[in-house]
């Protein structure tokens, strides 16, 4: 048998081995708990494992169940999402948790699972294999790129038809036996070997059959196209204070984003505000938007309605804003 028919039959056992020795410990990997595995999920998509962490066990001190999560505000969940940003899978978790419990219990198949609000083709096998051992292989980004390099594939994976070709080839390496396993193994080889500048090629369990580090491409691979350009953005951020409180302002429940979080006022929002000190500038990125932000004390007249006075120790119970959080880090 050639040495690359021999990868693509013993893949996943080349991956489940290896995960085996090097997966890292995260505390999502400690459970067979549906809601805790969809919990973790929900919350890694667009963030980072270690970023996570302390977010996933906060909100599951306050919500262990499904039914303590539906039970909640939707105040308190953003709150306990403040800083993971892209708040929507915060409103859509409530959503669902309610949707769950109003069916009688958490559901138990793929199509279930990805009729949930929120709840993509990936969270759904994610979901489905680890938690229920059904047999759908993930595809994420991680995927896409552990796929391309296999298969030095050079299609843009931005386009539909590329991706639902890989994920039949993600589909064919399956164990059907193991699929929350292997699901977890081959996401974990993209995010800890198969990375995307300077992949660790030589601690890789599939080395030995990948097209792309034979034909020496494997970092120019994936491709994806269509991107678009930085749009580079200033804005001012002001901090009044009075009496020990601070001025939040709260955002219209029909904002496109982010809708009910607390925010400082820019400059626009207070034009008879008196400026005072500079507290320092920060840098914020909003998918291809990069916010340079400057946060400066301020004096206002009593505000109008939408805003609130709020003491420090209140700021840990309320929905923030991440520009808000970062720009009052900068005042202590």
């Amino acid at each position: 048998m050639a040495a690359r028919d021999r990868l693509t039959a013993g893949i996943a056992r080349l991956l489940l081995a290896w995960y085996a020795r090097t997966r890292r410990d995260l505390p999502w990997r400690r459970t067979q708990d549906p809601y805790r595995i969809w919990v973790s999920e929900i919350m890694l998509q667009q963030t980072r494992a270690q970023a996570v962490i302390p977010y996933y066990e906060r909100f599951l001190a306050r919500f262990p169940t499904v039914a303590a999560l539906a039970a909640a505000e939707e105040d308190e969940v953003l709150a306990l999402w403040s800083g993971l940003g892209y708040y929507s899978r915060a409103r859509n978790l409530l959503r669902a948790a309610r949707e769950s419990v109003a069916a009688g219990r958490f559901p138990r198949d793929y199509d279930a699972i990805r009729a949930l609000p929120g709840v993509g083709d990936y969270t759904a096998a994610a979901v489905a294999s680890i938690a229920f051992g059904l047999p759908h292989a993930v595809v994420d980004g991680n995927v896409l790129r552990v796929v391309a390099r296999v298969e030095n594939d050079a299609a843009n994976i931005a386009a539909p038809a590329t991706r639902a070709r890989f994920r039949a080839v993600a589909q064919g390496w399956l164990d059907p036996r193991r699929p929350g396993e292997f699901n977890q193994a081959l996401m974990e080889l993209g995010a800890t070997v198969c990375l995307p500048r300077n992949p660790r090629c030589g601690v890789c369990p599939l080395a030995s059959g990948c097209r792309a580090r034979s034909a020496g491409n494997a970092g120019e691979l994936p491709v994806k196209l269509r991107r678009q350009q930085p749009v580079c953005l200033a804005s001012v951020l002001l901090v009044v204070r009075h009496c020990g409180r601070i001025l939040l302002r709260r955002r219209a429940a029909s904002s496109r984003r982010m809708a009910g979080f607390w925010e400082l006022p820019e400059r626009a929002d207070l034009p008879a505000a008196r400026l005072g000190e500079i507290y320092g500038t920060f840098r914020h990125t909003i998918t291809h938007h990069h916010y340079t932000v400057t946060v400066q004390a301020a004096s206002a007249p009593s505000p109008v309605d939408g805003y609130a006075w709020f003491a420090p120790a209140m700021l840990a119970t309320i929905p923030l804003t991440t520009t808000a959080r970062k720009a009052l880090a900068l005042i202590g």
